[in-house]
């Protein structure tokens, strides 16, 4: 029995669409996830390792800070910072890297170097996938956990001034809210002065742990003259000045809190030399982070230079900062210049916590994960984690106690570094077997019915309908075929 031309062109089209569907589901490997959810409510943190000693600090360490500002700049390339143009137009953002109580790093953000998907990496520690590039124009509510979501639990107020994809993101998570739309990319003032004009207000008050800025002005103006545009100077001029405004606000202030504030500076992601971004060059993913805070004072001639970390580092470092547990499904590391002034027990306690976090994750998405270096290397660091607590619980000041200690933060330092790759590995691991079964599938089925198209008559005889309907299934499928070729 011949099949009709509707029937065949509609079994070549389903299967069409199945390959299409192997294939994206190898493109786009299944994310590192934690499976204890956010919503299920927050785990009991892991307790100091012991050995032959009982050890009573099981709860979280406490803040570090009082108060986080985070203030984004939309498409801040590093060299906006920490080049000629950071000199020339950030003479007080360049004071407080070269000289000032700050700690400086060149971010790496992975691609796509969108701001959507960069947001999600800064406050959830997760490398966002391609597939985010979509939700980007319309950002769905983010159910990952994350930094806002555990602070928010934990009872800390949170507002937040800038690009409304945040509001999208973090829907009533802050206590107090103005968004701005990025969709008019003519405007790089008012989209601006629109966060600006509420820092004066905000900052007098003492009613929040954490703000949020997030500009857009300055991707604004790449999109329409590019990098090199005179404009830039005067847009990164401005931002010098609110950094300023913010951080003389917060020194102010700390006489009247017990804990030092803490100002993160920081872009999303950069810009090309075309002025747009989305792709991996080094232009696009290289982004400042510079954390300032008083706690982090250093002595004359203490030369910092910029350290390369990744993006994904800044969750699991505003975690420790606000005494929170770290996001489940962080891929990140502390970035232990944060904590390397605090006394040593301390510090092991904050390395200890994260590597328990990015063990558990191993263990979750990686079979072998036994066999895998960064286990390895935690379970013997929590090992001589545990002999140093017995050793302090004895005896807190003696050499022994030190080299030791400086032994095993050495070795959590080398876990987290490694577990944080492999993790970061097993992201960008694609499943070449699903796609090349997708590819062949498809080009299958695409000759398959090409040949069908060119060697099955078509009498005259026959009626104009049926020959009508054949012509109308010859140009779907090569509307179909050229809709494979793009996604290829």
């Amino acid at each position: 029995m011949r099949l009709g031309s509707g029937t065949f062109a509609t079994c070549c089209v389903a299967i069409e669409v199945l390959g299409i569907a192997v294939f994206l589901r190898g493109f786009f490997p299944a994310p590192v996830r934690s499976s204890a959810r956010a919503e299920h409510g927050a785990e009991p943190p892991a307790p100091e390792p012991s050995a032959g000693a009982s050890s009573n600090w099981t709860t979280l360490p406490s803040p570090l800070f009082s108060k986080v500002v985070i203030v984004l700049i939309d498409a801040l390339r590093d060299d906006f910072v920490f080049g000629s143009k950071g000199v020339k137009f950030m003479p007080y953002t360049t004071y407080l890297v070269e000289k000032g109580a700050s700690h400086s790093f060149v971010a790496e953000a992975k691609p796509p170097t969108v701001t959507m998907p960069r947001i999600k990496a800064l406050m959830t520690g997760s490398l966002p996938g391609f597939v985010d590039v979509v939700r980007n124009l319309n950002s769905p509510a983010l159910l990952e956990d994350s930094v806002i979501r555990q602070a928010k639990t934990a009872g800390k107020r949170i507002i937040f001034y800038g690009d409304e994809t945040w509001v999208k993101l973090f829907p009533k998570h802050f206590v107090e809210y103005d968004g701005t739309t990025s969709f008019f990319v003519s405007d790089y003032t008012e989209v601006d002065n629109n966060v600006t004009r509420h820092l004066d207000k905000v900052l007098k008050r003492g009613d929040w742990d954490m703000l949020i800025l997030h500009y857009l002005g300055l991707d604004h103006i790449g999109h329409i003259s590019g990098p090199n545009s005179p404009l830039i100077g005067h847009k990164l001029s401005e931002m010098d000045s609110v950094l300023m405004k913010i951080h003389t606000s917060l020194q102010s202030k700390e006489r009247e809190t017990p804990l030092p504030n803490l100002l993160v500076l920081c872009g999303d992601h950069g810009m090309s030399e075309t002025g747009s971004h989305g792709a991996s060059s080094m232009e696009e993913v290289n982004t400042p982070l510079i954390l300032i805070s008083s706690a982090f004072e250093r002595k004359p001639g203490d030369i910092r230079h910029p350290k390369r970390v990744q993006q994904t580092d800044v969750a699991a470092t505003l975690a420790i900062a606000l005494g929170l547990p770290i996001p489940k499904d962080s891929v990140g590391s502390l970035l232990f210049p944060v904590v390397e002034g605090r006394p040593m027990r301390e510090q092991l306690r904050f390395l200890h916590l994260n590597t328990v976090q990015l063990s558990k994750l191993l263990q979750e998405n990686v079979p072998s994960y036994e066999k895998d270096p960064g286990f390895e290397q935690f379970k013997m660091s929590e090992r001589l984690h545990g002999n140093w607590i017995r050793l302090y619980l004895e005896e807190k000041h003696s050499e022994v106690l030190f080299n030791l200690g400086s032994k095993v933060l050495r070795q959590y330092l080398a876990a987290l570094k490694t577990l944080s790759l492999s993790l970061s590995t097993q992201v960008a691991q694609y499943d070449m077997y699903s796609m090349m079964v997708g590819t062949v599938v498809v080009l299958e089925v695409q000759m398959l019915t090409q040949s069908w198209l060119r060697f099955s008559p078509c009498s005259c005889s026959a009626s104009h309908r049926h020959c009508t309907e054949r012509l109308s299934w010859k140009s779907h499928w090569h509307l179909l075929g050229f809709l494979c070729s793009f996604i290829w």
